[in-house]
């Protein structure tokens, strides 16, 4: 194997319980140079962790996260613990996190460990796996809420859905083997990006380069990862990538805005093997900038493998996402929806009853009583503020009702108008 780039120290951190599992199949692929470390609320899966470093999180309150796997609860004792988080991250140039959302520590610890790793200047890369859709909507809302922290305090996140990856496997498959298969995808996700940043080889991505281009992207990222041997290895591995359900049928790419591709070979990888492969990505690729790495291994004699991340479009900046929660922008009058008659019934309920349209007629006048009405009209007129007058009001005869007894109540005549017996002025 080449000798990895000595100015470049790498730390692979597997948060909460599938995240160590997730971990344990990276420290299978054996990635020289490569720091691992488990961070858990959990002492016993911190306990069987075959990591080097165990930097296990207790509440100071005394309350831990508890077995309901509360996303904030593990969120909070992790800001707690932010100064130890930031020392394990210090003289480190890139942190690789490892993580199961959906859950309490992964999703609540994970963000928090992205912050205190930025803060330590270290490029931040983000490996988690979100749930499937049998787990629940609780679940799935928590995954991705803590998604969309963890967009806003890492440089890149990759994301594999187990929903989405479980395509890949046969119907027939254990559900512990599942999610082994699923681990090892993301895994296969880290040795990848590793193997691009620490081997030397005859086309190397810069690290000043891969830090600018994933802080300018902060979006949403999708990887595969794919394999072949033999002589028709290019050909294989070009179809198996476009194949990985990650990709979309290659949809992925063709909306992608960078794509980091990572080719890793033997000795005998060939010239016409790797312009094969990139003339089939980049025809793909229509409007992204591609960065291509390939590295030579002697342990890859025979064979090729193709680890690719296509980043779409940036996230909205921190500051400027916490200004829009405080404010929320409306939407211009015209792209309003018509207000419905359940809302106009929701807000009428909070607030006072609308007067009614109705207004009953004025009882007919006399010509005396009409020019008496005139002159206080003019006579308001003259004046320095404008008065209410009040209506010379008649009672209107009852009819055939007029020589039935009065209905009184409390010294008043009910069958006298309201307005007239309370003496309100209509205008």
């Amino acid at each position: 194997m080449e000798d990895t780039k000595s100015t470049i120290s790498v730390k692979i951190f597997g948060i909460g319980t599938a995240g160590i599992n997730i971990l344990e199949e990276v420290a299978q692929a054996a990635l020289p140079g490569a720091m691992l470390a488990a961070v858990n609320t959990d002492s016993h899966s911190l306990a069987t962790s075959s990591a080097s470093e165990k930097i296990s999180l207790e509440a100071k309150s005394g309350r831990g996260p508890g077995p309901s796997g509360d996303s904030k609860r593990s969120r909070a004792v992790a800001e707690e613990h932010l100064p130890k988080l930031k020392r394990a991250c210090e003289g480190i140039d890139v942190v690789f996190l490892v993580a199961g959302l959906g859950r309490g520590a992964g999703t609540g610890i994970t963000p928090v460990l992205a912050q205190a790793a930025r803060e330590a200047g270290a490029l931040v890369l983000a490996f988690v796996a979100m749930p499937f859709d049998y787990e629940g909507n609780l679940r799935l809302q928590q995954a991705r809420r803590g998604l969309e922290q963890l967009k806003n305090a890492a440089d890149g996140v990759i994301c594999l859905s187990n929903q989405e990856a479980s395509k890949l496997i046969d119907e027939k498959t254990s559900f512990v083997d599942t999610f082994k298969i699923l681990n090892s995808l993301l895994a296969e996700g880290v040795s990848g990006v590793w193997r691009l940043m620490a081997h030397k080889g005859l086309l190397e991505i810069h690290y000043a380069d891969l830090c600018a281009l994933l802080r300018e992207r902060r979006g949403d990222s999708s990887f595969a990862t794919a394999e072949a041997a033999g002589a028709t290895r290019s050909r294989e591995v070009i179809d198996k990538l476009f194949a990985h359900p990650m990709l979309d049928g290659g949809k992925t790419l063709a909306e992608s805005d960078a794509v980091l591709v990572s080719l890793t070979g033997g000795p005998d990888l060939t010239m016409s093997e790797v312009q094969r492969v990139m003339e089939h990505i980049n025809g793909k690729c229509e409007r992204a900038q591609v960065v291509m790495g390939a590295a030579i291994d002697e342990a890859f004699r025979e064979r090729l493998a193709i680890t690719l991340i296509a980043v779409r479009g940036g996230s909205v900046p921190i500051e400027k996402e916490e200004a829009t929660e405080e404010q929320p922008q409306q939407a211009p009058p015209e792209s309003r929806p018509t207000e419905d008659l359940s809302s106009r019934l929701l807000s009428q309920e909070s607030g006072t009853r609308p007067q009614s349209r109705f207004v009953p007629p004025a009882p007919a006048l006399s010509p005396d009583k009409l020019e008496q009405l005139a002159r206080q009209t003019r006579s308001r007129k003259g004046g320095s503020k404008m008065r209410q007058g009040q209506l010379p009001l008649e009672i209107i005869s009852k009819g055939r009702f007029d020589k039935s007894e009065p209905t009184i109540h409390k010294g008043e005549d009910l069958d006298v108008p309201t307005y007239i017996r309370r003496g309100v002025s209509l205008n």
